[in-house]
């Protein structure tokens, strides 16, 4: 009897939490948004504080105890946040209008994944395997938290370079990532024959293929049944802005079963739906049922991530080394990466270094660390996961204090740019 009433309270206590929770997801972002803080701040900061009290009923437990839960949770937000990202923006798809994303994704980024494999190994110690997973895990920028620095709402008309190259980057490189969290999956395993080419092959030529063929035939498909079937039956015409969920989930599982990356599928299903009757109202109501569902799950996350750095352990094996790697990453790896694929691009000096700098890291790291320690063997497993917390946390921290302060001065420098220009 007793222990019913401990898992009742539990119960309890946990549904009044989350209600606090969704009335914070509606209330915080009108609060902080003249302060410098962000809602991930304050989300890590509530959780760490109540998973800081002993006496509170149930255990917060570290996050390799339950890592197909922390997969699937932090799995649901990306994907959620992916569709949001790539239904706000408004530029066409091409080589030249995303000039600048490509430079991300085909220079910073391995040279990022190179940058941390070498510093996993020699600052670290860890073994190739490791290196590789957690330089894999930490390259993609999050598109989960980085909305501070994304562009608006579809047809906002805010789409300079640095918001839009962001969020490009954010919404592709997730499923770029991918092929090196594979390819430490298959250096753990010592009876893989795995191949150079064969991992080239498959992890790289046939899911990126397959996860942008399928997001781009589920996104024109649906596109097609929301705005141009016959007047009657157009979804557009439910007014329904959880159709977004759908699309997104019908698109991640279908690519999924072909084997291909699902996240590149949604960002790209977002992408191909939001080119179908680009000035139609109701891509609004889709992109504000997914920032919503998105910033709520966010929430969640978050407070459970704090709630682990507290009560779980997460940061317990941190070493000094650990917070080196940190904060090399962040501050070196990341900015000269980020610099050095900008080099002869357009942007002012002060743009390239904000694109550089705001590469945001999150839940999309804590994804594929819990995918890849389910696939594989690997050493320093509980080193693997308090490096990454503490980076996730000094990111949350750092961008999320700096962010509007950096965005108002590119915007008013912007702005005087173009009053000087139309004068001439």
């Amino acid at each position: 009897m007793s222990g019913v009433r401990c898992l009742m309270s539990a119960y309890v206590v946990v549904l009044a939490g989350f209600g606090v929770v969704v009335l914070l997801t509606a209330w915080l972002p009108m609060v902080l948004r003249q302060l410098p803080l962000s809602l991930p701040i304050f989300c890590v900061a509530l959780g760490a504080l109540i998973f800081a009290f002993p006496d509170l009923p149930g255990i917060m437990p570290h996050p390799n105890e339950e890592l197909a839960v922390v997969e699937h949770l932090s799995e649901f937000v990306v994907i959620i946040s992916l569709m949001g990202a790539g239904l706000k923006i408004d530029r066409p798809f091409g080589w030249k209008r995303w000039r600048l994303t490509w430079r991300l994704l085909g220079i910073a980024m391995p040279l990022t994944i190179l940058g941390l494999v070498w510093l996993g190994e020699n600052l670290l110690g860890l073994s190739l395997a490791a290196a590789v997973l957690l330089a894999g895990a930490l390259a993609p920028t999050d598109p989960v938290l980085a909305s501070d620095v994304q562009v608006g709402p579809p047809m906002d008309r805010e789409e300079d370079e640095v918001r839009f190259t962001l969020t490009s980057e954010a919404g592709l490189n997730d499923g770029l990532a991918f092929p090196f969290v594979l390819l430490a999956i298959a250096i753990a395993d010592e009876t893989s024959e795995t191949s150079v080419a064969a991992w080239i092959a498959y992890a790289i030529v046939w899911k990126i293929v397959a996860g942008i063929g399928m997001g781009y035939l589920v996104g024109r498909a649906l596109g097609w049944l929301t705005f141009h079937l016959p007047n009657r039956a157009k979804l557009s015409r439910t007014g329904a802005g959880f159709v977004a969920l759908g699309i997104t989930c019908v698109a991640y599982g279908l690519t999924e079963m072909v084997r291909g990356y699902g996240f590149l599928a949604v960002f790209v299903a977002a992408l191909a739906l939001r080119a179908t009757e680009p000035g139609h109202d109701y891509h609004q109501k889709l992109h504000d049922f997914a920032e919503e569902l998105e910033r709520l799950m966010m929430m969640v996350l978050l407070v459970l991530l704090g709630g682990a750095m507290t009560g779980g352990g997460l940061l317990a094996a941190l070493t000094w080394q650990a917070a080196a790697f940190g904060l090399l990453a962040l501050f070196v790896v990341r900015p000269l990466a980020g610099w050095i694929g900008l080099i002869g691009t357009d942007p002012p000096p002060g743009e390239k270094a904000a694109i550089s700098f705001f590469g945001i890291r999150g839940i999309g790291s804590i994804y594929y660390l819990a995918y890849a320690l389910q696939h594989g063997t690997f050493g320093n497993v509980p080193l693997l996961w308090s490096t990454t917390g503490f980076i996730i946390l000094v990111s949350i921290v750092l961008h999320g204090i700096t962010v509007t302060p950096t965005m108002r001065r590119l915007d008013l420098r912007r702005k005087l740019v173009e009053r000087k220009a139309a004068r001439a």
